[in-house]
This record gives C-alpha cells, structure tokens and sequence, in this order.
C-alpha cells in the first residue's frame, strides 16, 4: 500500500486526500443520529477542531493500521467519502449526563447514579461538550472499536488543548457492534467525569457482551500503542 509511510506527506498521494485546510461536505460523513438536534460543526470550525485531531491523535498513536496512517486523515481519504469523524457542540447539565432525545442513551442509563455526583467537579454550571460521531469504513470494521476509544482518550486525556470539558465518542449505528462499543464508552465518559481519569477500563459486566478486559467481543485493545512513536513507517499488515 504506497504513499502512507509518512502520514502528512505532501505530493505522494495522487491527488487521492483533501488538505487539512479544505471543508469538503461530499468526501466527509454525513452527520448521524448522536448528533441530530445539535450544532454540526462545519467550515472553519470543523476544520480548526480537526487539524487539533490530528496533532492530538499523533501524540497518543491514534492510528488507522489497515490504511497505515493517523486516524484524522480518513476525512480527508476520498476514497472513503462516508467514513470519518463529525462533530456537534452541545451544553451538558452536569446533574444529568444523558441529553433527552439522544437515541443513543439506553448505553448511559445505568450510569445516572454518578452523574448526580457530578457538580463537585464541574461547580460552575454546565459543562462544554462536544459530541464526536466516528463512522468507519465498513460495517464490519474490526478496528472501530478500538479506534473510538483511542479517539475518546487522546481527546479527554490532552483536555487542555482545547475548549471542550468532555469530548463523547459515539460509533455510528452503521456499525455491526455499534451497540456494545457506545456503551463502553458511555460508561468511560461518566467515569471520566467522575475521576478525572481517562484510562478507566470498564468492568467485566459492566457492560452486555462485553469481554473480560471491557472490549467488545472479536476486538483488540490500542493502549500498547500509547507509549510509542508515531513517527517511524508502520507495517500495514498489523493485526487487526
């Protein structure tokens, strides 16, 4: 698969990429259901957030290891003009983590109870959220579980470069084990939110279908990748 040792390269890619500096609506997902109602981040704002993505994702090894390249750049893939991330603002009551007509919220219910915890952390009102809805290329994608919660822990986890107290990742409902992977990340937000802490691991349980180490059955985790660089060429035949 050539043209992808250097994720950002310029001139070796035929034309095949939009740059970071272009808002191109026909070659980015469509927004879907978990940011319906909401403030779709378009245009300059939607780029601004996603060149942050980028420099963020490359710092935590947020890496798409089918296409060998940062995860950011799958908006900008032509190839893939369905795939990607959106994003949507929204003000978040931190006495309720859960927004009423998200049709995703059957995966935070059981996580109410430490929402109502959640003013000794956030004092000063309501919480600034963005909703960040990752479509993947197929379906079927074996990494979609594995690169929303990367996603959810390099934005959560590098929260001081940028605006947003809480970043929620969800995976669109296109995906087979959509279900099971948003609720672990509900689950991951409200304890986020609770501690502070962004490496917090779902419980065996805590979650239907999940497995022992918290990821959806048939998945592999991404934390290994946390502590190594991501500037060296990455072997496209990872295992995932």
């Amino acid at each position: 698969m050539a043209g992808f040792a250097n994720p950002f390269a310029r001139g070796d890619d035929g034309g095949l990429f939009d740059d970071y500096d272009e808002f191109v609506p026909d070659t980015i997902p469509q927004p879907g259901p978990f940011l319906a109602g909401l403030s779709v981040l378009t245009g300059d704002d939607h780029l601004a957030f996603h060149r942050l993505t980028r420099e963020l994702f490359e710092e935590r090894g947020v890496y798409d290891m089918t296409f060998n390249y940062n995860l950011a750049r799958l908006n900008l893939d032509t190839r893939h003009p369905d795939a990607g991330y959106r994003y949507a603002r929204e003000q978040l009551d931190p006495t309720a983590l859960v927004a009423d007509g998200d049709p995703s919220n059957a995966d935070d219910s059981c996580h109410r109870a430490a929402s109502r915890r959640l003013d000794d952390s956030f004092p000063t009102g309501e919480l600034s959220v963005l909703r960040a809805e990752f479509t993947p290329t197929t379906p079927f994608c074996p990494q979609c579980h594995t690169l929303a919660i990367g996603s959810f822990r390099a934005w959560n986890g590098l929260a001081d470069r940028h605006e947003y107290d809480l970043v929620r990742v969800r995976a669109h409902p296109m995906h087979h084990k959509s279900e099971s992977i948003n609720e672990e990340l509900a689950a991951m937000e409200a304890a986020y939110l609770e501690t502070g802490d962004t490496s917090v691991s779902v419980e065996a349980g805590d979650v239907d279908g999940g497995t022992d180490d918290g990821m959806a059955p048939g998945e592999t985790g991404m934390d290994g990748m946390y502590d190594q660089s991501t500037d060296r060429q990455r072997d496209v035949d990872a295992p995932f």
